[in-house]
Formats: structure tokens, sequence, C-alpha cells
């Protein structure tokens, strides 16, 4: 069995002070007007702050009980405002952390939508109660009115505190903000830590070494071409091909974990990814292709090579043992 010990406090207030390898936070993160408003304070869902700000402190603050190489993980709500993008907003709370960050946007609702949504999840219907309904939607909808808010976002967050002991030493290096709206294979947490470990090994390749993961400079390429990779067990290709031709119209990837990304890959990239069973490297592999293609191999290396990147960033083929 489990030792569990709980403590009363707001937010991170009980472990000041203490540094952890692992957080885990489904944090009050819902959006509900405060200042002036008749609405019920719901303990569960409602942080009594305005807006996004739970989410943004917790993202801000968290790093200050994470031990070096600690991850925090949550779930959150944040605003989309007008004329500021989502991932400028959000990605301006990583900044201010100072953390390795990772956010996936799940869902977007509009205001109208998102007050509906927690105006029933508190038990309240246009159809028992028409009054209370329509001053609650009235309420909430003045609310992001209020702050030109277009739309929520909801989705994981995934920080991290750089290790000065780790191949960046001690330097953010990723910074990543995607939307993915697709199905996901639960449980996602070893699909995470996976994703964690392969930005790690690019990171000590040279191959993404700027949180914005940098251009393609020769000596990364150079780094990635004498490694050699394995493709992941849960990817499979399909291919689509007009009635008669010889040659396919559309590759994909497709990952079967994880997010199940799929990726419109070329003829070339899907041939690299099939013969990658760590016996040869990838420049080996690009070389052959190249000979096979009769196209010149500096060439093909310079397409191949920042995709199969961005392969291995995504979990289709690892680092071969």
């Amino acid at each position: 069995m489990a030792d569990v010990e709980l403590r009363e406090g707001s937010m991170l207030e009980p472990a000041a002070g203490e540094l952890f390898d692992l957080v885990v936070s489904n944090p009050p993160f819902v959006i509900t007007p405060h200042a002036g408003s008749p609405l019920p304070d719901y303990e569960y869902r409602d942080g009594g702050r305005a807006g996004d700000a739970v989410v943004r402190d917790l993202v801000r603050d968290v790093g200050s009980v994470l031990a070096p190489g600690g991850v925090a993980q949550l779930l959150g709500n944040w605003e989309h405002r007008r004329g500021e993008p989502w991932t400028e907003r959000v990605g301006a709370w990583l900044d201010e952390a100072g953390l390795d960050g990772w956010v996936v946007q799940r869902e977007v609702q509009d205001p109208a939508e998102y007050a509906e949504t927690w105006i029933r999840d508190g038990g309240t219907t246009p159809e028992r109660e028409p009054a209370a309904w329509a001053q609650a939607y009235g309420a909430w909808l003045d609310d992001f009115a209020s702050r030109d808010v277009e739309a929520i976002g909801f989705g994981i967050v995934t920080l991290r505190r750089p290790d000065p002991a780790g191949p960046a030493g001690g330097r953010v290096t990723l910074r990543r903000l995607e939307e993915h709206t697709g199905s996901v294979r639960q449980p996602l947490g070893g699909h995470l830590a996976a994703t964690l470990r392969a930005h790690d090994w690019l990171v000590g390749l040279g191959s993404a070494g700027t949180p914005s993961g940098g251009p393609d400079d020769a000596a990364s390429l150079a780094a990635l071409a004498g490694a050699r990779l394995v493709v992941a067990a849960d990817v499979t290709e399909e291919r689509y091909l007009t009635p008669g031709a010889a040659d396919p119209n559309v590759v994909l990837l497709r990952q079967g974990d994880g997010f199940g990304r799929a990726v419109h890959a070329s003829t070339a990239l899907a041939a690299l990814a099939g013969a990658c069973d760590g016996e040869l490297t990838v420049g080996q592999i690009a070389s052959a292709i190249a000979a096979l293609f009769d196209v010149p191999a500096g060439d093909l290396a310079g397409e191949l090579f920042p995709a199969v990147r961005g392969l291995v960033e995504d979990g289709f083929v690892t680092p071969a043992p």
C-alpha cells in the first residue's frame, strides 16, 4: 500500500520549501465570473481567481517545488483573447516559469458553449429554472466580454525543471505549444515520458538546442546522420494510389500509441523509416535511398534529416539500444 499524506492549504503553499520529482494537478481551473457575480462558487471547479489566473499562476510557480529534472503535469483552461494568439499567451507563462514546457490544446469552446457547459454542470437548466439560467448565462458572457475573450482552450500542460546534470546543462530547450483534437491512446503518461526522453536525446545529439528547435546546422545534421534508429512497434504505413497507378499519391506514417499522430511522408522518408532497424545509420540509409532514386545524396539528406528529427521527437522512430 502507498503512504499518503494530506495537507490543507492553497495551491502550492503546503509544499513550500520542498522539492519533488513529480507534481500532478487537476486544479480548479473553470473560468467563472466572480466580481459582483450572483453565481455560487463550487470549490471542486472554481479557484476563486479572475479569468484563467489559477492555471497561469500554477504554471509560473510550480517550478519552486520541482527538483532538477522534476516534471509537473496538469490540466487547465486558458482564454483566447482578441488579437492575442493562445500560443503567445500561454507561451508567456512558460517564459516566466523558466521551465521546459509542452502544452497540448485538446479542445476549444466559444464563450456561449463554455457557459452552457458549466451552468448545466452546476445543476441549472433552462427548462427547470429559466430565470436562474438567464442570469448565470448573462454573467458568464459579460465576464468574458470584459476581457475580450473569443474562445476558451482546454488541454494538457507538461512542465520540467531543467537539470544542470542533463544534456542541456540546465538550459531551457523545450518550448512546444500545439493543438491536437483527435483521439488519444490512454494512458498518456508513458508516451509523454518517452517524448521527453527523445527530446533530451536530440539535445545531446545537437539537433534541438534552442527553445524553438533552431535551424539545422551542419554539425547537428552530421550527428543525426551517424545515429542508428528503430521504427516504433506501433507505427504503420498507409499508401493511397489512383487505380492503375504504379506509385502512391499519398503515404502516411501512422502512430497507434500516444496522440495517434499521422505524418504525410514522402516516398523517400517512408523508405527511410521502414529501413530503421538499428543496423544501419541514418546517413547510410539515406545514401542507399539516394542511389536507388538516382538523386544527389546531399540534396536528399537536406530534405530527409529535419523530417527524421520530427519522427524522433514524436516517437515514430527511437534511438537503437
